[in-house]
């Protein structure tokens, strides 16, 4: 299988990291000590691939952000991981004058146009030291890879790409091109490292279609300059250039917006719903013990602990799309084999602590040395194996806190049957007005769901009695203001999205993670089960692919398709193309979306657009 997306932008950066050539392999020699200098952009792209302990392999010393306040190392020779803005090459120039370091290697992340490269020519002829600036490189790299088959374009200055500042009503022309040209540059990055010339597919009239324009246009005007174009010959580096060309479906946010607003019932996605969840590192508060402070003592402040969810971490890899049932129980079960290996290892030592000398001991310590000296050889292993359920045991039940507390349960059970069209089994206004039901936003984003879901809205009557009981309840209007403009606007354009016969089984009570021994205490949390349907965004794709509603096909057997939502996606929809790729034998799907937003911070904008 060819390499993955992470695999590809791994090896770039650890080609730059190694002066822009191929990283040696199975060498025993010292790596040459340098100093990384990044900015926020470079910073992003880099932590969720490489870690520091990598980094430090690779002979990286120190990692400094650009915009700090850093000493000279005269000695050392410097790699620069930057975006060509004016600021970033400004102090690049300083730097230079300073002569901070011994040589100089720049890359950027995204191409440096011909003026600002100017500019550092001439601060390094002032400052003398044109050949301490060694190479100059553009990477091509402005995406954020996050899973195998998942990217986003970027974390900082996000609000510049978001949904809001695509669908402000007042936004200009000259706004609305620059917001183009920015997602553009990345996407044109992540096929430039992807090795590819995709074949575009998108709707009409909207973002995601001028995306597709343009960067059709940039994709063409880099292929006709044959002397520099980057999918040809040499300039790929290591000829990752294919002829197998992906189909590459751009799709636009306003498509769907009841699925983001989702509450969700899958591990990664509810984490990153309900935890500070970012770049692949969730935080957690730590809970303080049950003993009580002291009358009239300040209540004590709780730790924050970060943990990295990567993809060396085999339990995460397995069940980060599995439904948080499931989780639980695999955590106990994971927890209990520990327990008994450790056990045995405790058993193995008594024994070895044998007093005497006599005879009966001494052929005891030999049968036992062979199984002691296995035990030590996989302690590593084991206390590994430890960090990790550690982990999985925090996060999973601080999400299991929350599941309780909100009765998310209900939610994600009660959503999934108005976005199928299932008979409902009590009023959406007794969930509102249920005091322990959830958050106020829990509530109103049940309640826009069903607003986008339903075939007729209410009636005026009726909605007067629901905003009624959201006000009451905590809750604001705003997002609702804007969600029905968004939903008298999708009547005249198009047809309503159609979310398939979803469906959720309530399984019987959990039977390992019930038992009394269990650290998940799961009283009153339904065992839900999903059933595989298709989200909006997977129909789409699944349309384009299948033969018969796709002339293209019938020339090329697609085996690659990159879905890429303009205006924000989230790990509801990315779940539901690894689900539905699953079932589907040697095709390979990518998930790529402007930015990632969990249901609260989609709901702010949400709520900004309807203050306008």
């Amino acid at each position: 299988m060819a390499a993955s997306i992470r695999e590809k932008q791994t090896a770039a950066l650890k080609r730059m990291l190694n002066f822009n050539a191929p990283p040696l392999k199975n060498t025993t020699a010292e790596p040459v000590w340098k100093v990384l200098i990044y900015d926020r952009f470079g910073q992003d792209i880099i932590s969720p691939l490489l870690s520091v302990k990598e980094l430090r392999d690779m002979g990286i010393t120190l990692h400094l952000l650009l915009h700090s306040d850093r000493d000279p190392i005269p000695d050392v020779p410097a790699i620069y991981f930057v975006m060509p803005t004016e600021e970033n090459t400004d102090r690049i120039c300083q730097d230079l004058r300073n002569q901070l370091y011994e040589s100089y290697y720049l890359n950027f992340i995204s191409a440096i146009s011909r003026s600002k490269l100017e500019d550092i020519a001439s601060a390094a002829l002032a400052a003398n030291a044109v050949n301490q600036v060694t190479k100059v490189f553009d990477q091509y790299l402005n995406f954020i890879t996050l899973e195998d088959d998942m990217f986003i374009l970027c974390n900082q200055n996000k609000e510049h790409i978001s949904y809001h500042a695509i669908n402000k009503p007042d936004i200009m022309d000259t706004d609305m091109e620059a917001i183009m040209d920015t997602i553009v540059d990345s996407l044109f990055c992540f096929f430039v490292t992807l090795g590819a010339v995709p074949i575009i597919r998108c709707p009409r009239g909207n973002a995601a279609e001028m995306v597709a324009v343009k960067l059709d246009k940039k994709l063409r005007e880099n292929l006709r300059d044959a002397r520099n174009s980057l999918f040809t010959g040499d300039t790929m580096g290591t000829g990752q250039f294919s002829f197998q060309r992906p189909l590459f479906v751009l799709a636009d946010r306003n498509l769907d917006l009841a699925t983001p607003l989702h509450h969700t019932w899958t591990y990664q996605a509810l984490i990153h719903d309900v935890l500070d969840f970012h770049l692949n590192r969730v935080s957690v508060e730590e809970s303080q013990g049950s003993e009580a402070s002291p009358a009239g003592a300040r209540p004590k402040k709780k730790n924050k602990k970060s943990y990295d969810l990567t993809g060396a971490d085999k339990f995460w890899q397995k069940h980060k799309g599995s439904p948080f049932p499931e989780v639980a129980e695999a955590v106990q079960e994971e927890l209990d084999t520990y327990r008994a290996q450790e056990d045995e290892v405790k058993h193995l030592k008594s024994i070895m602590g044998l007093e005497g000398e006599d005879d009966g001991a001494i052929s005891m310590l030999s049968d036992n040395t062979a199984k002691l000296t296995s035990a030590v050889s996989s302690l590593p292993e084991l206390l590994e194996k430890k960090r990790l359920i550690d982990l999985h045991t925090n996060v999973a039940t601080a999400v299991l806190d929350h599941i309780k507390s909100r009765k998310l349960d209900v939610y994600f059970e009660y959503e999934e049957k108005l976005m199928s069209k299932s008979t409902l089994d009590k009023s959406l206004l007794d969930i509102i007005s249920d005091p322990d039901a959830g958050t106020a936003e829990d509530k109103m984003r049940l309640f826009l769901i069903y607003y986008i879901t339903s075939q007729q809205p209410p009636s005026e009557a009726d909605l007067e009695q629901y905003k009624k009981a959201l006000v009451d309840a905590g809750c604001g209007l705003s997002s609702l203001n804007y969600i029905k403009q968004w939903k008298a606007f999708t009547k005249m354009a198009a047809t309503p999205a159609n979310y398939g016969s979803s469906g959720v089984k309530p399984m019987g009570l959990f039977s390992r993670v019930m038992n009394t021994g269990s650290q998940f205490v799961m009283e009153g949390v339904k065992n839900l089960v999903l059933k595989q349907h298709n989200l909006p965004v997977t129909r789409i794709l699944d349309n384009l692919m299948e033969i018969k509603s796709n002339p293209v096909s019938v020339l090329m057997i697609i085996s690659q398709a990159i879905v890429f939502v303009v205006g924000g996606g989230n790990y509801i929809e990315y779940q539901n193309l690894v689900d539905y790729t699953k079932a589907r034998q040697g095709k390979r799907v990518l998930y790529g979306c402007s930015e990632l937003f969990n249901a609260g911070q989609f709901m702010k904008q949400l709520s900004q657009l309807g203050q306008k």
